[in-house]
């Protein structure tokens, strides 16, 4: 359930249209996973020019220990008077953020009867449970779940890429 939840906030984050620039490769395979990418810019001419172009997800990847997806971004760039100033084809690495909870602890506790001196304490069964959230801006979940992580070791995230490539196969 963890890691279903974990790849629906990655198709969330990827569908946000984040993207961070990186050396191109091979041509990528096509996923079916494309979206639109917009953007304005201040042109040579002092106007705003447009970008509108694509980017479809080629494959998952670990970078520096953190979860990331190729990208193949495409696109064209024309300036306030409608002429095309520059055309892109190239892959992008898209840092990938998780969001969602980890089990920090799960208590449950049975009845209980206390006989204190005279004074009966009767309590009925207690469940206990904290889950840290993962986000941005959750300082103490991240921080918890990244300790709660600890013991997984780089080989989570590869598994977890593994993974994410075999779900790219099936659909694309």
């Amino acid at each position: 359930m963890k890691k279903l939840a974990l790849l629906a906030s990655l198709i969330v984050a990827l569908a946000a249209g984040a993207v961070a620039s990186t050396a191109s490769a091979a041509p990528p395979q096509a996923t079916g996973l494309a979206k639109t990418v917009t953007g304005t810019f201040t042109d040579a001419l002092g106007g705003t020019g447009t970008f509108t172009g694509t980017y479809d997800i080629v494959r998952f990847t670990t970078q520096n220990g953190s979860l990331a997806a190729v990208t193949q971004l495409t696109g064209t760039a024309v300036d306030s008077v409608g002429t095309t100033v520059g055309t892109v084809d190239q892959q992008v690495t898209v840092p990938l953020q998780a969001t969602g909870t980890c089990d920090i602890l799960h208590l449950e506790l049975g009845p209980l009867d206390l006989d204190l001196l005279g004074l009966v304490v009767h309590l009925d069964k207690v469940v206990l449970d904290i889950d840290a959230e993962q986000g941005p801006g959750n300082l103490l979940g991240n921080l918890l779940c990244g300790i709660a992580g600890l013991l997984d070791g780089d080989a989570a995230g590869n598994v977890i890429a593994r993974l994410l490539n075999q779900l790219l196969g099936l659909l694309g």
